[in-house]
């Protein structure tokens, strides 16, 4: 061990200026024995630096080589396994714990002997030794000796001071003076012993001759013990002097302090007595305000409301510790509380009875507004409650159960109010729609008596305000309109069997101007009395909480004093509902009343629910604008979903009476009725929704009417017997791409282009059908020769077939002369004017493209005349020229 300790401290760490100081043969625990050498180092330069360095053997085996080095003062604990029995194991835990296997149990125990050591000497940290023996470790290192750190024959590790210059200069000089020190350190060493035996005499003779000079010293020091005895005397005489004097002074101070403690305790006792007085001290002209002011003059609620403030200021004073200890704070305090309780219930007495007497006046004057379709204004009776508004504030803050009932008592008397206001307001809009309806011309035809007109409008107007189920209600009326095309079907826009066609324009007219004026008398209603509420009972009014009441909450039951204890005030977010809560119990009315009026108005004419949509729609989203959780917004909401399903229901009823459209067998069809009815709704909803919010609605509803109407049209052309089907689709669908074009409506221009192909597909078709009946045997030869042709004969064999050879060719052509041609055409114009109708004059233009297509049937034939029957002489009997003059002159005639 001793070689392999010299060959690593001469291979590896000599170079490194390190020196080797304890090592052992190890190996992994646990794993296939490979040796190695863990050593214990330090540096040669200062500061020491102490490590554990693992040394392994090369593949080869020829040299060591250096693998991994730690600091000692990363070591944290070793453990030696059994301190009692021998055991070569041990552990190491520096960041991981290493297990080792040593060679024998003696270098284990000197390597653990050696790290103990170079820890107490070398580190601060001290390192835990687990499982290790005490004879291994000693008790301490002494410091400032040479000694061995490891023990046995290792190497000393020195403890050495330094020599200063003047120690080196002075043994540079000797050494000089004495130059065979170095080859004679025996001759050396007695001369410096002769030397040092000589200055020892000098030091005893200095000594020896300084005896007489000492004596003399210590006389003198006796001297002066004398004298300090002397003043010691003298100093204690004065103590004893001053001490009367201190005790003086002493009681001067203790007078001093106890003067100096009771004027601050005056100061302070002052300064508690100022502020009670100042801050709880509440003016007799408060008092009396509060006890006998009048509520009912500006000046007295002014007066009540800044003596209102101070009593709060007073009461929520915040009390140093201890005052609520006294007596006169206490009886203070409950005088307030009287105050505030007195004030409260007569300040409640007295705005309960403003609300009724405010209530009477209001209900005076609406008889002046009974006849006219206005609601009565409430800013009067708003301007002069919120002159308490301040002290409604001071209330919620002190008593909110007494804010609390007058809320509800509030809401209980203007729900009852407004209730009347807003039943009768509907009253004269119902009255003044049905007597729109009945003062129109129309009600000249109708089929009923007076008595049931009269019965009908007092089941419309009576007490609940609600459109009754009676069997005399307007979904009974039904209006003759005798020689009108619509009589011969459904009305396309008939919601209650009254015909549309039969309402005229001023009516509508005047309708819109009703409702919008509904709308406009409303929302001003409604709008004010929030504002109103919000201020006067001091609530927060706009971002509401996400979502919408759309119903009514019972408030008599107690919801607001569910939500927040008596006393106590709502949070911000529960006074936006509050709002909310108090707005629909004030107006539920407005629901129902509007949805009663929209029933009457799409009964009366079905045409007003696009009105009903349009106006509704504009009213929803100026509201929305404004605050779209708002109690008019989303009541708005509500009702036009309702108006927008009773659209989609018109349409979807206009969309059924299209299949249920019946045609005469007798009389030719013309322009179907819903298709005519299309065109008159196109025409009254583009003047209706122009700049409409809701235009998507209605292009929609486009969409559903016109796929309806094609699709009908189609049904109604098949199942017709009298007119053929190319007229109907061909009539119909041009009156389709007129009404189209004319009314430029965006979203059904694929249905325009369309319509024009379908009326020109079907002219087309027509004109060639009808053409074939005049020259039916030319075109039946004709037809015969192009079979051949196209059977692979040549054109030019054609006259050798026995059936179509020049005299079968010349026999036909003998059958049709300018006369009978003429006469022929003459027949199928009169056909052709039974088929169509002279709503649509389409007749000339039918007439031109038969001329047209007779036209180009002649110069087929010619042209087969001269390919199939070359050299022959062969012609027709009329020339393109009496065609002409024959269809001019036809149609001149008739």
């Amino acid at each position: 061990m001793t070689a392999i300790k010299h060959a690593l401290q001469r291979d590896i760490f000599t170079p490194n200026d390190e020196r080797l100081l304890s090592i052992v043969n190890v190996c992994k625990a646990g794993k296939k024995k490979k040796n190695c050498f863990l050593c214990a180092t330090v540096t040669t330069e200062r500061p020491v630096q102490v490590k554990m360095v693992k040394v392994k053997k090369s593949d080869k085996g020829d040299f060591y080589k250096r693998q991994i080095a730690w600091a000692l003062r990363d070591l944290a604990v070793v453990d030696a396994k059994d301190a009692i029995k021998e055991n070569p194991e041990f552990d190491l835990h520096f960041e991981k714990i290493y297990k080792w296997v040593a060679s024998s149990t003696a270098e284990k125990n000197a390597f653990i002997s050696c790290i103990w050591k170079l820890n107490q000497r070398y580190l601060r940290k001290k390192i835990d030794f687990v499982n290790v023996s005490s004879q291994l470790l000693e008790e301490s290192v002494p410091s400032g000796e040479n000694q061995s750190v490891t023990g046995g024959d290792e190497e000393v590790v020195d403890v050495y001071q330094e020599l200063n210059a003047r120690e080196e200069q002075d043994i540079e000089i000797m050494m000089e003076g004495c130059e065979y020190a170095i080859s004679n350190a025996e001759a050396f060493a007695e001369r410096l012993s002769r030397e040092l035996q000589v200055l020892d005499g000098a030091n005893i003779q200095s000594i020896m001759a300084s005896e007489k000079q000492v004596n003399i010293l210590m006389k003198l020091l006796d001297e002066a013990l004398k004298e300090v005895d002397q003043i010691e005397l003298k100093l204690s005489s004065y103590e004893e002097m001053l001490q009367s004097v201190k005790e003086q002074m002493d009681q001067i101070s203790e007078s001093n302090h106890l003067i100096h403690l009771s004027d601050t305790n005056n100061v302070k006792l002052l300064s508690e007595i100022e502020f009670l007085v100042n801050h709880m001290d509440l003016a007799k002209g408060h008092i009396k305000a509060l006890q006998e002011g009048d509520l009912a003059s500006s000046r007295g609620i002014e007066a009540c409301t800044n003596a209102a403030d101070a009593l709060l200021q007073c009461m929520n004073v915040a009390l140093r510790p201890g005052h609520d200890m006294l007596l006169a704070v206490r009886q203070q305090q409950q005088r307030f509380s009287d105050l505030r309780e007195q004030f409260a219930r007569r300040l409640a007495s007295h705005l309960n009875n403003v609300f009724v007497q405010q209530g009477h006046d209001q209900s005076s004057t609406l008889a002046q507004h009974s006849v006219e379709l206005a609601l009565p204004n409430h800013h009067p009776f708003h301007r002069d409650l919120l002159r308490y508004a301040k002290l409604m504030e001071w209330l919620k803050s002190t008593d909110y159960g007494k804010y609390e009932g007058l809320t509800k008592n509030y809401m209980d008397y203007l729900s009852r109010l407004y209730e009347r206001e807003i039943k009768d307001f509907f009253e004269v809009a119902k009255i003044k729609m049905t007597g729109t309806t009945k003062e129109s011309k129309k009600f000249a035809t109708l089929p009923r008596k007076e008595s049931a007109v009269k019965q009908e409008t007092e089941s419309l107007h009576g007490s609940s305000g609600k459109l009754t189920g009676s069997t005399s209600s307007l979904n009974k009326l039904s209006v003759q309109s005798s020689g009108n095309r619509r009589s011969q079907s459904s009305s396309l826009l008939d919601m209650g069997n009254m015909s549309a066609s039969d309402l005229d324009v001023a009516d509508r007219t005047k309708f819109d101007k009703i409702f919008e004026q509904v709308l406009s008398e409303l929302e001003p209603l409604c709008l004010a009395e929030q504002d109103f509420i919000s201020k006067f009972f001091k609530l927060q009014q706009h971002q509401s909480m996400p979502g919408t009441m759309t119903e009514a909450e019972d408030l008599d039951g107690g919801t607001l004093s569910r939500q927040h204890n008596a006393g106590v005030p709502p949070p911000v977010s529960s006074e936006k509902d509050m709002i909310r809560q108090m707005m629909i119990k004030i107006f539920r009315c407005i629901e129902p009343e509007l949805n009663n009026l929209i029933a009457l108005g799409d009964k009366i004419d079905s045409f007003n629910s696009l009105y009903m949509l349009v106006k509704m729609s504009h009213h929803v989203w100026t509201a929305q604008n404004v605050d779209p959780a708002s109690f008019l917004s989303t009541t708005l909401g509500n009702v036009l979903v309702t108006v927008k399903r009773n659209f989609d229901k018109c349409i979807s009823n206009q969309i059924r009476q299209m299949e249920e459209v019946k045609i005469s067998k007798k009389s030719k069809v013309g322009i179907l009725p819903f298709v005519a009815e299309f065109e008159e709704f196109a025409g009254l909803a583009e003047s209706i929704f122009k700049n409409a919010e809701r235009r998507g609605d209605l292009d929609k509803a486009y969409t559903k009417l016109i796929r309806g109407v094609f699709v009908n049209v189609e049904k109604v052309a098949n199942e017709s017997q009298k007119t053929p089907r190319d007229v109907v689709m061909m009539e119909n669908f041009h009156h389709i791409f007129a009404t189209l074009s004319r009314l430029k409506i965006s979203c059904l221009e694929a249905e325009k282009k369309e319509a024009k192909q379908k009326y020109t597909d079907h002219l087309q078709s027509y004109v060639i059908y009808s053409l074939g009946q005049p020259l039916e045997k030319l075109n039946h030869f004709f037809e015969g020769v192009e079979a051949r042709v196209a059977q692979g004969i040549r054109e030019e064999e054609v006259s050798y077939q026995l059936a179509f050879n020049k005299q079968e060719l010349r026999k036909v052509i003998k059958e049709y002369p300018g006369k009978e041609v003429k006469k022929g055409l003459d027949n199928l114009y009169k056909k052709v004017d039974k088929h169509l109708c002279e709503e649509e004059n389409l007749l000339q233009v039918v007439w031109h493209s038969m001329q047209d297509e007779f036209i180009r049937q002649y110069k087929h034939f010619e042209g087969l005349i001269a390919r199939c029957y070359p050299g022959s002489g062969v012609t027709m009997e009329f020339t393109i020229q009496d065609i002409l003059d024959y269809c001019s002159s036809i149609a001149q005639s008739h």
